[in-house]
C-alpha cells in the first residue's frame, strides 16, 4: 500500500508487487518486493524495470488471493540467547534498589531496602546501585524486602555465599 499524501492530493494506492524474499526478526516480518516502475535510457527511450525494497508485514503488503507463496525464499530467525532467557526467566526487573525511610519519631531512623519493583517501595525514590545498596544494607537499622528479591540478592554479598546450605542431608 502507498500511503495517502494531502500535498499532492493522491489517496492510498495499492500496487502488485512481486515478492522475492521474506525473512522473520525480532520485532516481526519484512518482505524483499519488487514494485515495477520504468527507467530511462540513454539514448532517451524508457523500458520496464523493477524497483526492489523491504517492507514491513502486514502493515504495509498483503498476500495475493490465489497466489501460491511455498516457494518464495523464507529465512526465519533463530531465537536469539537473549529471547530463550526472557522466555524461561520473564521479563527483567528494573535494576537497582531502593530505601524506604521508616520515621517510628524517637530513636534510630529505621529503613527497608526494597527492589525498584516491590509494591511496598516508596514512589519516586532514588535507584540505589549495588554499592550503595550494600552500604545502607549493612546499617543495623536497615532490613532486607523478601517481597521482590531484594533480601535473596543481597544477602549473598553481605554474608558470601558459604551461609547458602543445601537442604538434603550430609551423607559423609
Amino acid at each position: 500500500m502507498l500511503p495517502a499524501d494531502p500535498l499532492l492530493g493522491t489517496e492510498q494506492q495499492k500496487i502488485v508487487a512481486r515478492l522475492w524474499k521474506r525473512r522473520q526478526t525480532e520485532t516481526g516480518w519484512v518482505f524483499l518486493v519488487g514494485l515495477p516502475s520504468y527507467r530511462d535510457l540513454e539514448d532517451g527511450s524508457v523500458e520496464a524495470a523493477e524497483y526492489r525494497g523491504w517492507v514491513r508485514a502486514p502493515q504495509h503488503v498483503r498476500p495475493v488471493d490465489g497466489v501460491d507463496y511455498d516457494q518464495v525464499v523464507t529465512e526465519r530467525s533463530e531465537r536469539s540467547p537473549q529471547s530463550v532467557v526472557r522466555e524461561v526467566l520473564g521479563e527483567r526487573r528494573p535494576s537497582g534498589w531502593v530505601l524506604q525511610k521508616l520515621r517510628d519519631g524517637r530513636g534510630p531512623t529505621r529503613s527497608v531496602l526494597h527492589a525498584p519493583d516491590c509494591e511496598e517501595a516508596p514512589a519516586g525514590a532514588p535507584l540505589l546501585d549495588v554499592d550503595r545498596a550494600l552500604d545502607a544494607a549493612e546499617h543495623p537499622g536497615t532490613r532486607l524486602c523478601t517481597l521482590r528479591g531484594a533480601a535473596q540478592e543481597l544477602t549473598p554479598l553481605l554474608r558470601g555465599f558459604d551461609h547458602i546450605t543445601d537442604s538434603a542431608p550430609d551423607d559423609s
